[in-house]
């Protein structure tokens, strides 16, 4: 019976064998236990970058919206400027013509008493006098808004910028040559531009 007793001992003091079966399964479960956790973080990466992604396109749709209104506003406010600036062009050209017809209104005012005068007056010299106070007065006035005489005074050199010649007429003078010797009809700039070439003649 003693004898019974210790063999059993024996057996249940003996170290039991370790499965290879049990040792693989423990192993296959942490390595798909450390893939969870690897796939885990791959995957919040990929939703933050997700998330930055979209966060970035929201900021990007929010800046284009904000230039296209700024560019719509600077489209409005150009229109506006163009129509504002054809307006004012518009009424300086018509407000321009009408400022020089009514500085022509006292000269013909002067001109008519100057009518007036030679049918009721005998005096010839009086009458030129007046005659001459008015063309004056018109040449002032022509001059105060640009519009001066090209100069055609004999001598002058001929300038086909300035001047047309109508005739060439031999000169008796070398000196004369190329130069102007008589001027048939005035010429005039408005300022820098010329309006009408003086018409003259020239010598050969």
């Amino acid at each position: 019976m003693s004898n019974k007793h210790n063999h059993k001992n024996r057996v249940d003091n003996e170290p039991k064998a370790v499965d290879n079966d049990d040792i693989e399964i423990n192993d296959v479960a942490d390595e798909e236990s450390a893939d969870v956790e690897a796939a885990k973080e791959i995957a919040q990466e990929e939703l933050d970058e997700v998330e930055k992604l979209r966060k970035e396109l929201d900021d990007t749709k929010a800046q284009l919206e904000k230039e296209k209104k700024e560019y719509l506003f600077l489209m409005a406010e150009f229109d506006n400027f163009r129509k504002r600036t054809l307006k004012e062009k518009s009424e300086l050209i018509k407000n321009g013509g009408e400022s020089a017809m009514k500085g022509l209104l006292p000269i013909i005012d002067d001109f008519e008493r100057s009518i007036q005068a030679i049918n009721e007056s005998s005096d010839a010299s009086s009458i030129k006098e007046g005659v001459e106070l008015i063309y004056n007065k018109f040449v002032k006035y022509l001059e105060q808004n640009g519009v001066t005489a090209i100069p055609t005074e004999k001598g002058t050199d001929f300038d086909t910028e300035l001047h047309e010649a109508v005739t060439l007429f031999p000169a008796g003078d070398d000196s004369l040559k190329g130069k102007i010797i008589d001027t048939v009809q005035k010429g005039y700039k408005l300022h820098d531009k010329v309006i009408r070439h003086a018409k003259v003649v020239v010598g050969q």
